[in-house]
């Protein structure tokens, strides 16, 4: 494990007991959990990006505030639901936060998560879909996306206009070279973790796969990874991809932790996500000592070059700071990782 970092799903809203969380304050503390985890050395903050939800739904500017608050920290999406976005527009947008940030930016985009709501990237215009999930839509998107950070000219220069004639085709601007060797596809299965090897694109995994034959999740994760790495090989794409795994991981340590996390250690779970057969993800919560012992007997994690723990923005900055504080310094240098400094 060379990197880790925290992979956040934004929630706000009510909390229980009479507090609740605004979508100000939601963004405001992950700036400065950012800040935060930037100052411990950590390698990467990601956020969750769901539409229609209380979750975040616009990462952009999030993350354009993040850079602005941060020096080393690479920031990013797991991922960005690519049904929803105007694959140019988008472009744009990722390009300009990544060369603000120097070359920081780390976009995780694919079909996207199960939503809160029925077909909503139709209410945002794109319609059409073949595919009841919408699955054709997102990757006509992507293809077009890639086109656009790679540089390729997309419109056609106008010779009479006041603004820069000339001719031949015009790419979208700004443009950030770097930006197209740090775009991830989130997979969620064999096949379209065999498509991101081929495209030549990041793997993103998380704490789900939608398999389920009865094997541990760490090892039919592990197999997607392989199945994703040889795909790039066989493609003839140079260097190393990059991958990433999602966990759900407690030090337990105080007693805050153990009220929260204690007993929550369980085994792989079953359930049908979009009407597939899932296997879920153990939630890791022990003792350092313990977690690092588990977490070298994970199949995924050994294979993966970066580890995205899971936290629970809801229990605000101070409390997540000290969970990925304890892992920085009792758990994660076991695994191999040194600090960004």
């Amino acid at each position: 494990m060379k990197r880790f970092g925290t992979l956040s799903f934004g929630h706000y809203g009510p909390l229980g007991g009479g507090r609740s969380l605004s979508a100000a304050d939601s963004m405001l503390q992950a700036i400065d959990l950012a800040q935060g985890m930037d100052e411990l050395g950590v390698n990467g903050v990601y956020v969750r990006v769901h539409h229609f939800a209380r979750q975040q739904s616009s990462p952009m500017p999030l993350l354009a505030a993040i850079a602005a608050r941060t020096e080393r920290i690479e920031m990013g999406t797991g991922v960005i639901d690519m049904r929803y976005e105007n694959p140019l527009y988008l472009a744009e947008e990722a390009a300009a936060v990544d060369l603000l940030s120097g070359g920081r930016l780390a976009l995780g985009v694919s079909r996207g998560s199960p939503e809160t709501v029925v077909r909503g990237y139709e209410v945002f215009g794109y319609t059409g879909s073949e595919d009841p999930r919408g699955a054709d839509i997102a990757r006509e998107h992507f293809d077009l996306f890639l086109r656009a950070i790679e540089g390729e000219g997309l419109a056609e220069r106008d010779p009479t206009s006041p603004f820069g004639g000339g001719t031949g085709p015009q790419r979208v601007e700004p443009h950030s070279p770097g930006l197209r060797s740090r775009v991830w596809w989130g997979a969620g299965n064999r096949d379209s973790a065999e498509w991101a090897g081929r495209k030549g694109v990041n793997l993103m995994s998380s704490t789900l796969v939608t398999e389920a034959d009865g094997r541990p999740f760490d090892i039919l994760q592990a197999e997607q990874i392989d199945i994703f790495r040889s795909a790039w090989r066989e493609a003839g794409h140079p260097g190393e991809p990059r991958v990433s795994v999602s966990r759900s991981i407690f030090p337990l340590v105080t007693a805050e932790d153990h009220l929260y996390f204690g007993g929550r250690q369980e085994g792989d779970g079953i359930g049908i996500i979009d009407g597939l057969r899932t296997t879920f993800g153990k939630t890791y919560a022990a003792e350092p000592d313990v977690l690092v012992e588990q977490l070298k007997e994970d199949a995924a994690i050994a294979s993966a070059d970066t580890l995205m723990l899971t936290i629970p923005s809801q229990l605000g900055v101070d409390f997540n700071l000290r969970v990925v504080e304890t892992f920085a310094k009792h758990v994660a240098p076991a695994l191999g990782w040194e600090p960004t400094r």
